[in-house]
């Protein structure tokens, strides 16, 4: 089943329940990946898994900004309602791995391009985004291969 058509079958319960917040989250991921959709069929292709995953990433991603912001901003209450609406794009999302699993793919790919300065950050980076993409936040791994370069 498409991701689409499950969360439709979410819209479905969270509408018989009185779950304002899931409801509305869920309506606007399906618009989020219905505009994908049409976005991809002018170009005649189709939404792919990694499509929708790639979707929900940037919705989690929009969140997780926004959080920063209102807790700099002293909005305790909408830093909050971004948090539960993150909790529930969170569970669209593939399961994230580990910081240790992180380390071993960077140490992985340092060793692979003979990276070891900060100067290395731009053949070191990418090739670690490419191994790990939906399966970890991308400022993490930044941070982490930051760190292990020396940067």
């Amino acid at each position: 089943m498409a991701l689409k058509d499950q969360i439709s079958e979410q819209i479905k319960v969270a509408m018989k329940q009185p779950d304002k917040t899931r409801l509305e989250t869920l309506r606007t991921l399906r618009a989020v990946l219905m505009e994908k959709e049409i976005e991809m069929r002018g170009t005649g292709k189709t939404v792919t898994p990694e499509d929708e995953t790639s979707v929900m990433m940037s919705a989690a991603k929009k969140r997780k900004e926004s959080i920063e912001q209102f807790e700099k901003g002293g909005r305790p209450e909408l830093a909050e309602q971004e948090r539960q609406e993150l909790a529930i794009i969170q569970e669209y999302l593939p399961k994230q791995i580990s910081a240790d699993d992180i380390v071993k793919v960077i140490e992985q790919v340092v060793v692979e391009t003979g990276a070891g300065s900060p100067a290395d950050f731009g053949k070191v980076m990418p090739q670690v985004m490419k191994q790990l993409k939906g399966k970890a936040d991308g400022r993490l791994i930044q941070e982490m291969v930051k760190k292990r370069l020396g940067g």
